[in-house]
């Protein structure tokens, strides 16, 4: 009687010519200049039925302790032996059992089973396969035939992972080690289960063995890279095999095994990777096929091709991971360009010391990695008692960073003033040095200036593409870099061309990301405005980030055309405002009006500053004067008189009210009823010119949040608001929180949360009457 073995449904395997990488831009002359062979091998596939990796499970159990001559007559004997009911468990090294008694007191090792089959006989048990081990046999028993040839693959699949490790723990020769890794993946990749350990077992041997032998050679490294390659297409690889893979780009960036075996494993981690904190070798490894990458003859330009297969050839990139993985490998390459210099911060003297010449220069410890130069107080002292008015100049280098700081004696005393200030600026005012105190110019080592150069310019490239701007500009508007970075002219000139790109998308979710991310904290606006340390321009792009567009004003057209945005130009930047108005700035000079028109200045010196500065330019003339025709028709329409009590008929516009409330005065108005006419946000500019309005009635209009901002800050003596089915939203809703006065709200129908209502109530004292039916808070 003879035995014979099945796998289970597994069919002939077949060739399947792998599809070609995306980046194909190497000639084949390059190749061969290379000396690398064809990385591509022939994927195999299983046909047939597909399987879980048995871990453990129940079964019957019988063994038979005989020699193998006997067996065929212990097997077709009627009285064959009992069984007993398992839970076992496959182990990494074993066959065990849950409960170790009878046939399974003790654990059968991998190493002892001789060989696994199906029995197949006429006659045999049903649903059984055999276990050879010395001295007898194990027959499992499965509930099914489907159970039993999957314990059977398991059970072959566990034994031949551990022979491999075996095999490849003690490696000889390497040809050898080479073939055996090769068998290894075929057979992963023929194997009829179907388990993510199935791609991952082969990997991790591979990388342990890589990570115990140092000592291979790049034609070793290319081998190994070129057999293992087919398992990279749907793994990520390990940790280990990670930092091999980094090693290989470092060292040979132009082989074609960059190109043809690490793109799509490279893609494959952009486009599914979720958390690169808990994996990251996996972006280290991104980070180092990057920089390979722009070693090749085209350089940026592979990369390009390599930015924009991963977008897509579509407007909208169909994979929202990579983006945002992108950025993280971007943030961390740029990082690392500082790192030394970051490294150094504890024994050297802070950006605020430099500032304030408050450290001496003998008080630091010798032979560190200087962070940023600075001058003693005692010398600024002499300086200043000698009235020397030549520039001092010392320069400092180290392994990375070389700082140039240059000042005269007028800023050197300045710096004394500050020195008794321990008070911890913010990080503009901890970079900001005024250009007449001192010059800093950061020069990088060749290497990091080559990582710094490829990597801002990723940044450039992902902002040109305007589905992928919105989510880049609020990945970037906490300013995510080290204040080294800010320092350093090179890199704040080059990363201006993202700003320019968020400050000219005209969606209000891009460039109202050039403001701070919350209150106390500065933005991009204030990094590259006037006197910001990142500002080269004379104020450019700081007057391209509200420059008017269409019309219509790009920030301050939208949310940020409110008393809070103009009192913060006010405090920080008047200066630099009046000097680009003074220049012909059409922005900036209406700017200024705008601080007129909503009496944002009080000072009256600083008053008739700013109309001097309007009066010496034509532009600047020409809209002083429209600003006094609006203020002369304003006066007219709050002069005292006129109805307490008006409603405009139904279908009114934006453009109806404007005509009604300039045609006489409105100074008593107390009540406007605007219900059910076609008014929009646009009328709130009309709205906040009426000084006694009390009661307003905004029911079924498309009175929106923009419009409320904009009543929130003006009228603050309201007391009556109805918002009945107006497309208002917590963002326009939150504003109310500043008009103490209201007692009555409607909000029925309106896109009210409960959170929103319940901070409304918080914050309104005198809120007496609320209707918030047919809304989440009802």
């Amino acid at each position: 009687m003879d035995f014979t073995g099945s796998s289970g449904g597994g069919g002939d395997p077949r060739q399947i010519e792998e599809s070609k990488p995306l980046l194909g831009e190497m000639s084949a002359t390059e190749g061969s200049k290379m000396g690398a062979a064809r990385c591509r091998r022939p994927l195999l596939h299983c046909n047939g039925m597909r399987y879980k990796l048995l871990q453990e499970g129940d079964i019957q159990v019988c063994v038979i302790r005989h020699p193998r001559t006997f067996l065929s007559k212990i097997l077709t004997s009627k009285y064959l032996r009992r069984w007993e009911p398992h839970h076992l468990a496959l182990a990494e090294n074993s066959l065990a059992s849950a409960t170790p008694t009878g046939y399974m007191e003790n654990s059968i090792s991998y190493s002892a089973i001789e060989d696994v089959q199906l029995l197949s006989w006429e006659n045999a048990p049903k649903y059984c396969l055999q276990l050879t081990i010395p001295g007898g046999t194990v027959l499992l028993q499965a509930a099914n035939s489907y159970l039993r040839d999957q314990w059977f693959h398991s059970l072959q699949w566990k034994k031949k992972i551990y022979k491999y490790k075996k095999v490849l723990s003690n490696p000889s020769r390497w040809e050898v080690v080479l073939k055996e890794i090769r068998t290894l993946v075929d057979m992963a990749l023929t194997s009829p289960l179907q388990d993510d350990s199935i791609h991952q077992a082969p990997l991790e041997i591979v990388s342990k063995l890589l990570s115990e032998n140092t000592n291979l050679t790049t034609q070793d490294h290319e081998s190994i890279i070129v057999a293992i390659a087919p398992l990279l297409e749907n793994n990520h690889p390990p940790p280990d095999l990670c930092e091999f893979f980094c090693k290989h780009c470092r060292e040979r960036p132009r082989s074609m095994v960059v190109i043809e075996v690490f793109t799509p494993v490279v893609q494959r981690i952009l486009k599914h990777n979720m958390d690169f904190g808990k994996c990251p070798r996996l972006r280290l490894f991104t980070q180092e096929y990057i920089l390979a990458l722009n070693e090749l003859n085209a350089g940026m330009e592979v990369v390009k091709k390599f930015i924009h297969s991963m977008h897509g050839p579509t407007g909208q990139c169909p994979h929202p991971r990579v983006l945002p993985n992108l950025v993280a490998v971007c943030l961390a390459a740029i990082y690392s360009c500082y790192e030394e210099f970051i490294n150094s911060r504890d024994n050297s003297p802070s950006l605020k010391e430099i500032r304030n010449g408050c450290q001496q220069q003998c008080d630091r410890k010798p032979n560190l990695p200087l962070r940023l130069l600075h001058t003693s107080p005692d010398l600024v002292s002499q300086e200043a008692s000698l009235a020397e008015s030549r520039l001092k100049s010392v320069i400092v280098t180290s392994s990375e960073i070389h700082v140039e700081v240059e000042r005269n004696n007028t800023a050197n005393q300045k710096m004394t003033a500050n020195v008794g200030n321990d008070s911890e600026p913010n990080l503009i005012d901890c970079l900001m040095v005024s250009p007449t105190c001192s010059t800093m110019s950061i020069e990088l080592s060749s290497q990091a200036d080559r990582i710094l150069g490829c990597y801002v310019e990723i940044l450039k490239m992902l902002s040109d593409y305007d589905d992928w701007r919105p989510a880049l500009a609020s990945l970037l508007q906490p300013i995510p870099f080290p204040k080294e970075a800010l320092a350093h002219e090179k890199f704040t000139k080059e990363l201006k061309y993202v700003i320019q790109r968020f400050a000219e998308d005209p969606r209000q979710e891009v460039h109202s990301c050039l403001l701070s991310v919350r209150a106390g904290k500065d933005g991009w606006f204030q990094l590259y405005s006037p006197g910001g340390v990142a500002c080269d321009d004379d104020g450019e792009l700081f007057a391209s980030m509200v420059r008017v567009c269409n019309n219509v004003h790009i920030l301050m057209g939208s949310c940020y055309k409110t008393k809070k945005f103009l009192l913060s130009l006010a405090e920080n930047k008047l200066g630099p405002c009046m000097l680009l108005a003074l220049r012909g700035n059409q922005t900036m000079v209406e700017i200024l009006c705008l601080m007129l028109e909503y009496n944002i200045i009080d000072n009256n010196d600083t008053q008739l500053q700013i109309i001097s500065t309007l009066e010496s330019t034509d532009v600047g003339k020409r809209m002083y004067e429209q600003l006094c025709d609006r203020q002369r028709e304003l006066k007219e329409l709050q002069r005292k008189g006129g109805p307490t009590r008006l409603t405009l008929p139904s279908k009114s516009t934006d453009a109806d009210l404007a005509r009604l409330l300039s045609s006489g005065s409105f100074g008593n108005l107390e009540n406007l009823s605007l219900a059910f006419t076609n008014v929009t946000s646009a009328c709130a500019e009309h709205l906040i010119k009426l000084p006694s309005l009390k009661q307003l009635n905004l029911w079924s209009t498309q009175f929106g949040d923009a419009g409320l901002r904009l009543l929130s800050e003006h009228l603050t003596m309201l007391q009556v608001l109805n918002l009945c089915e107006t497309p208002v939203t917590d963002a326009g809703l939150l504003a109310l929180s500043s008009m103490k006065s209201l007692c009555s709200l409607n909000m029925n129908s309106t896109k009210l949360s409960a959170d929103t209502y319940e901070d409304l109530k918080a914050k309104l004292p005198n809120l007496k009457e609320v209707d918030v039916r047919y809304t989440e808070a009802w």
